[in-house]
């Protein structure tokens, strides 16, 4: 059986912690700026972390079982 590959949209969108955690951008900060308040691009500026319910999807999707 071939080897299973990783979702090349996951590999470039998540990273892991060293504590096997799952980084993530926020959404929402690439165009149309103009608009939206500093406060509001400051903050989505900061990384994130993946929600525990969503964590499994993700982890499956890097192939990390």
């Amino acid at each position: 059986m071939p080897k299973q590959k990783t979702k090349s949209s996951a590999k470039k969108r998540f990273k892991l912690t060293g504590t096997g955690k799952i980084k993530r951008k926020h959404a929402f900060k690439s165009h149309i700026l103009t608009k939206k308040s500093k406060k509001r691009k400051l903050k989505l500026t900061h990384d994130g972390l993946v929600h525990q319910a969503d964590e499994s999807n993700v982890k499956q999707m890097l192939r990390m079982k």
